[in-house]
C-alpha cells in the first residue's frame, strides 16, 4: 500500500533542453496524438507516423537530490533570520536595541544579528513616554521622548569616582550611561518637527505648547520670545482630543539660517484664528520670530546650501531668483507687516500722518486706534464688537496706485502730456513716502467734531498694517526700511 510522507519544504529544480524521444502521428479521426501520453494536441489531415526527438524544459519539485531514498537533502541556504517555533514578542516603547557590528574593511556584517545571550538593550524611564526620535552626534546619542530629552554615550562607558570626577572604562559599550537634560520638556508625538544645524537642535513640545532649542547651554524655550501666547493656543489646536492629531512640520533653512515650523491642525474647528495652518520662522541672529509665510509644506529640508519643501508629490526650491517674489507653489501673495505706534505711552495723542522709507509699491491696508472702553448701546464702526469705540482710517493707496490726473484747464496752452499728476495716497517728499491719515470712524459719545470732518486718529496707540500692492513692479523686489508717524498730544474727547 502506498504511503505519503510529508516534508517541511520542497526545492524546485529546472532541467532545460533535455532530449526525449517521442512518436507523433495522425489518427484516422484526423487528430494529432502524442505517442507517450495519448493526448490530442492538434488537428491533422493525413495518417502519418514518424520517430523524432524534441527538446523540453522540465520543472521538478523535490526535497532530496536525485529523489532517492535517504539521499542527501537540500538545505534552506543563507537566510536573514529564522522564525522561532514559540515566538514571545513584546513592545518596549522606552527601550533601544542594537545589533552586531558592520566592518566593511574585514567584511564582517552582523547588522542582522541580535543575540539574546548578550546585553543589547538600553531603556529609559517609561514615565516620560515613548522614544520618538534618536539623533547621533559625535560620541553622544540624543534621545527624544514624549516628555523628556536625554543623552547617552556611544562606544564608551563612563564611571564616576568618589570625588565626582568622570573617567572612561577600558571596556567599550555601544550605549553607555543615560543622562537627562534639565527641564521637563519633550518632543511629544511629533518627531517631524525636529531639525538640526550646527550644535543646535530644534523641535516642538506639543505637551507644553512650546518650541524648543537644545544647544550647548541646555534647553531653551524659543517660543517665549514674543510668541508665547500664539504658540500655546495654536499648538493646542494641532493635537485636539476631539478632531484628532495634526502635524508639526519642522526644518532648517540653510539659505537664510532660520528654523521653520508649520503648525497644521487636523481641523480648523475650534482654532483661535480659524486657519488650517501657520508657517513661520525663527532667526538666531535677531533672536525672534521674523516672518509668517503663505505656503503649507508636507516636508522641510536643506541640501547643499539649498532650501526645499514638498507639497503633495512635488518638491519646490526656495530662494530661487527665476521665480517672482511672494510666489509659493505657483500662488502669489502680497507681503505685509503689522506694527504698533506707541510713543509716550501714558499720553493720549492724535496721529496725523504716516511715512515710510523704502521702495515704491507699499500701501496701507488698515489703521486703527486702541479701544476707548465700553460704552453701553454704542455700535459705531465696530459693529462686530458692539460697545467698544475706536478711531479708524480709510486705506492709503501706494505711490503708483493712487496717481491720477485732472482735465487740462482751458486757455492755459498746456498739452495733455503736461497736465499735473495728483496722488490720492502716498506722495514722495525728500525721498520719503508720506500720506495724511484721514479719520473714517463714526461719532463717539461726547465728541464735538468727529468722523471724516477731522484728520488723524485719537488714542494712546495705533495699529497699522502695510503691504505690497499689485500694480508696482508685480513680482519684483520691494524694500521697507522704516515706518514713522507724526503726532500731537490730545486734550481728550
Amino acid at each position: 500500500m502506498a504511503t505519503t510522507i510529508e516534508v517541511k519544504y520542497f526545492t524546485s529544480f529546472i532541467l532545460k533542453k533535455q532530449t526525449v524521444p517521442a512518436i507523433i502521428g495522425t489518427s484516422l479521426a484526423g487528430s494529432v496524438w502524442n505517442g507517450s501520453k495519448g493526448i490530442p494536441i492538434a488537428s491533422g489531415g493525413f495518417q502519418r507516423f514518424s520517430n523524432i526527438e524534441k527538446k523540453k524544459t522540465w520543472y521538478i519539485e523535490e526535497s532530496r537530490i536525485r529523489a532517492g531514498f535517504n539521499n542527501t537533502s537540500t538545505d534552506y541556504g543563507v537566510r536573514a533570520f529564522i522564525v522561532e517555533d514559540n515566538p514571545l514578542s513584546s513592545i518596549r516603547f522606552n527601550s533601544m536595541i542594537y545589533s552586531g557590528i558592520f566592518n566593511s574593511r574585514t567584511g564582517v556584517n552582523d547588522t542582522n544579528v541580535f543575540s539574546v545571550g548578550d546585553d543589547i538593550t538600553k531603556s529609559v524611564d517609561p514615565e516620560n513616554g515613548s522614544i520618538q526620535r534618536l539623533y547621533a552626534e559625535n560620541t553622544n546619542l540624543t534621545i527624544f521622548q514624549e516628555s523628556k530629552i536625554s543623552k547617552a554615550l556611544i562606544d564608551k562607558d563612563a564611571i564616576y569616582s568618589a570625588e565626582g570626577g568622570g573617567t572612561v572604562t577600558s571596556s567599550n559599550l555601544v550605549i553607555g550611561a543615560i543622562q537627562p537634560y534639565l527641564g521637563d520638556y519633550g518632543i511629544g508625538q511629533h518627531p517631524e518637527s525636529f531639525a538640526v544645524y550646527g550644535f543646535n537642535k530644534y523641535f516642538v513640545d506639543s505637551n507644553n505648547g512650546a518650541v524648543m532649542r537644545l544647544g550647548n547651554n541646555g534647553l531653551t524655550e524659543i517660543s517665549s520670545t514674543g510668541m508665547r501666547s500664539f504658540f500655546r493656543k495654536n499648538i493646542a489646536s494641532v493635537d485636539s482630543p476631539v478632531f484628532g492629531k495634526g502635524r508639526l512640520i519642522g526644518g532648517w533653512d540653510i539659505h537664510s539660517k532660520e528654523y521653520g515650523v508649520s503648525l497644521q491642525p487636523s481641523s480648523t474647528t475650534g482654532n483661535v484664528y480659524n486657519q488650517d495652518y501657520f508657517t513661520l520662522t525663527f532667526d538666531e541672529r535677531s533672536v525672534g520670530w521674523t516672518s509668517f509665510y503663505s505656503y503649507k509644506p508636507s516636508q522641510i529640508f536643506s541640501v547643499r546650501n539649498n532650501y526645499y519643501t514638498t507639497s503633495g508629490s512635488k518638491i519646490y526650491k526656495h530662494h530661487d531668483s527665476s521665480v517672482n517674489y511672494n510666489t509659493f507653489y505657483g500662488v502669489s501673495e502680497p507681503s505685509s507687516v503689522s506694527f504698533v505706534f506707541n510713543p509716550q505711552v501714558s499720553n493720549e495723542k492724535v496721529f496725523n500722518t504716516i511715512n515710510y522709507e523704502g521702495s515704491s509699491g507699499w500701501e496701507v491696508n488698515s489703521i486703527s486706534s486702541d479701544n476707548t472702553g465700553f460704552i453701553p448701546g454704542f455700535l459705531g464702526t465696530n459693529a462686530g464688537n458692539p460697545g467698544f469705540a475706536f478711531d479708524q482710517s480709510q486705506n492709503i493707496l501706494s505711490y503708483v496706485q493712487g496717481a491720477y490726473d485732472s482735465a487740462v484747464p482751458p486757455n492755459t496752452g498746456l498739452a495733455a502730456t503736461q497736465q499735473p499728476i495728483y496722488r490720492a495716497g502716498f506722495d514722495r517728499k525728500e525721498n520719503k513716502y508720506c500720506a495724511s491719515i484721514l479719520n473714517n470712524s463714526g461719532a463717539f459719545e461726547g465728541e464735538v467734531v468727529f468722523g471724516n470732518q477731522i484728520s488723524g486718529l485719537k488714542g494712546f496707540f495705533t495699529t497699522i498694517k502695510i503691504s505690497t500692492d499689485t500694480v508696482t513692479n508685480p513680482g519684483g523686489y520691494k524694500e521697507l526700511f522704516a515706518v514713522s508717524s507724526n503726532y500731537t498730544f490730545s486734550n481728550g474727547y
